[in-house]
């Protein structure tokens, strides 16, 4: 059922039903009392049928008369006026019916409109709802008290049981579970959810008891941030649909003058009688009438922007998804688009006699440091069931170099080359082109070599591949990284170019020369450190937004997953929706074109003016704008 604000429901849709209703029966009735249809000039019909007409002109007129008047006094003519101009000169002329088939149609076409547009705002909206509207919180004594969510606030700690929906974005304290985040994120499959893991307000908690430390109010949430930013990326227009508002204030008045020189000159000059011109400039008048091309746009894009949402893809208004749909040329980042951007250890030699004893060492003094380095020994260590454990003494962490220490008794160097000195690391072959190297050197119970990755991302080659199908080309890589970490990825992912030792200063060039020899060009980063970059393209894209409000807030446009497939089908999307919109627009024209001439020619009447090029055509527009919903995300 439509909720109370649906456009269904509004004094708009009473007056469309009531005209609808006026208009039916008088159909009925002039058909079952052979009544006739036209009365003559400044003469209204008194029969049933008559009044019954004019009962709907003038109910359905009341839709747009107001705003008709209100273009004449702003001398800003627009379809309200033509519409009232043409409802008027029916009366006019006697001619009940095409008046009441004018004001009913019309109605009916705007009241489509609006829900159309309605449509595609209510079904982001609609995602709101999914967060719960109470919590079970939990107080400092352990136990339970369900409040509204609304009261909750940051550091409250609420327990989400198993099928429960999560009120409010927060952090995992204990608890092991998955968690459905496709209002988010739009992918389907559950995330694992771990003590220390983010997760966000309206997802799903499907397996195990949560209890989550509140990070953001309710109204402040992820979800909150995503549809409000949306509703306010819907009044930024396309260029497209600004040319097209300017376009239909010179346009009006232009078909407003020549629909009087219709009316006007042929009698004038002897030609025909004026009823019968008349007739013509006013159905002239009805078919000039702008409405399919002002809605082509709009309706366009605010199908694409709630479509793209719904699949974890945050695009910030119509001039970016036109802008995004005609790039042509992509700059990537490295670290953290086509790669994972968490370093993972590949492999390990020793030459100790206690190999395993070295390892626990290894990954004990590691543990004390907060370098990337000392996650990847941490993660490595869990999956042999080697935690750190024991005592650290004496460590030191050395800068950009690695760490030293005492654990399980043996005394530890870890780190590079320069740490641990070039005589052991000859000992050693070297690493793959792309890795990264750390050395271990535990005196006389031995040494051992660390080889640590970046992982490249499995779905990164598929994603490079489809873009370039996509006729986005060239795609290049640009990376702080040395070569030789930058070169595999990028013959492993089939990316056109790869720059690599750039600062920050040396990204934003390198897309300002991209833009200056391919036009249009996008730019997909972290959203962070790549900021200077993604401000400098046509269009910024970031990486994995959610649960980070500054990057949602900058970014052109937010892929909320951390999922480079995303990328393709926001392109693929953006792309749709420019062709939609200029088929839309170049339809309504054509359409208008030729009723106009048919008009003029005395062979199209009234009633085929409004259902054709009135109704017909703004049903049209939306129906294909509508098409967009139906893109899915095919990774």
């Amino acid at each position: 059922m439509p909720s109370a604000t649906s456009p269904w429901r509004s004094l708009f849709a009473r007056r469309t039903y009531l005209a609808g209703a006026f208009w039916a029966a008088g159909l009925i009735v002039s058909r079952l009392a052979g009544a006739p249809d036209h009365a003559g000039w400044l003469a209204i019909r008194i029969d049933p049928a008559g009044l019954l007409y004019t009962a709907a002109a003038i109910t359905g007129g009341a839709n747009f008369f107001g705003a008709g008047l209100r273009a004449v006094r702003s001398l800003r003519l627009d379809m309200n006026f033509l519409m009232s101009a043409a409802l008027l000169a029916a009366l006019l002329i006697g001619e009940a019916f095409e008046a009441a088939t004018l004001a009913f149609l019309f109605s009916l076409a705007e009241l489509l409109e609006r829900y159309s547009v309605d449509r595609g705002r209510r079904s982001l909206a609609h995602l709101l709802e999914l967060a719960p509207e109470t919590a079970e919180r939990v107080a400092s004594d352990g136990s339970l008290a369900t409040v509204p969510a609304a009261e909750l606030r940051i550091h409250d700690i609420v327990r989400i049981r198993p099928g429960d929906r999560i009120p409010v974005d927060g952090q995992v304290v204990s608890g092991v579970s998955a968690v459905n985040e496709a209002t988010i994120t739009g992918e389907a499959l559950p995330q694992g959810k771990a003590a220390g893991d983010a997760v966000f307000g309206g997802t799903l908690n499907t397996d195990g008891t949560l209890d989550v430390t509140v990070t953001a109010d309710a109204a402040h949430s992820t979800l909150a941030r995503i549809v409000e930013l949306v509703r306010q990326s819907e009044s930024r227009r396309a260029p497209v649909e600004l040319f097209v508002k300017q376009f239909a204030r010179v346009y009006t008045p232009v078909v407003t003058v020549l629909a009087v020189l219709v009316i006007a000159a042929p009698p004038l000059f002897g030609f025909g009688s004026g009823l019968d011109w008349f007739v013509r400039g006013i159905t002239l008048l009805v078919i000039a009438c702008p409405c399919a091309l002002v809605i082509a746009t709009p309706v366009t894009v605010v199908s694409a922007l709630t479509s793209a949402a719904r699949h974890g893809v945050l695009i910030k208004g119509g001039e970016h998804l036109e802008t995004l749909g005609a790039i042509r040329a992509l700059a990537v980042d490295k670290t953290g688009t086509l790669t994972t951007g968490r370093l993972e250890v590949t492999a390990f030699e020793t030459d100790a006699r206690d190999a395993e004893r070295l390892l626990r060492a290894i990954i004990t003094l590691e543990s004390r440091s907060e370098h990337p380095v000392g996650e990847a020994f941490s993660r490595w260590g869990q999956t042999y069931g080697m935690t750190p454990a024991g005592e650290v003494q004496c460590f030191i962490s050395v800068p950009g170099q690695g760490v030293r220490g005492v654990a399980h008794g043996l005394e530890l160097t870890v780190g590079t080359e320069r740490l641990v000195g070039r005589s052991l690391a000859a000992r050693w072959n070297e690493g793959e082109p792309g890795s990264t190297v750390v050395y271990a050197d535990a005196g006389e119970a031995g040494s051992g070599k660390i080889t640590l990755r970046d992982q490249l991302r499995p779905e990164a080659a598929a994603t490079i591949a489809r873009l370039h199908q996509l006729g986005v080309r060239p795609i290049v890589l640009l990376t702080g990284d040395t070569a030789a970490a930058a070169h595999p990825v990028a013959q492993l992912t089939g990316v056109d170019d790869a720059r690599c030792r750039l600062l920050p200063s040396d990204k934003i060039d390198a897309v300002r020369e991209l833009r200056m020899r391919y036009g249009t060009t996008g730019m997909a980063g972290d959203g962070v450190n790549d900021a200077p970059a993604l401000a400098e393209a046509s269009v910024g894209i970031a990486m994995g937004a959610a649960g980070s409000p500054a990057t949602i807030e900058t970014a052109d446009v937010a892929l909320m997953a951390d999922e480079l497939t995303k990328l393709p089908y926001a392109v693929h999307l953006a792309r749709r929706a420019r062709r939609i919109i200029r088929f839309n627009i170049a339809f309504a024209l054509g359409a208008k074109l030729v009723l106009a001439v048919g008009a003029v020619m005395g062979v199209v009447s009234l009633a085929v003016a409004v259902l054709v090029g009135d109704m017909g055509g703004s049903l049209a527009v939306t129906l294909n704008a509508l098409r967009l919903a139906r893109i899915r995300d095919d990774h």
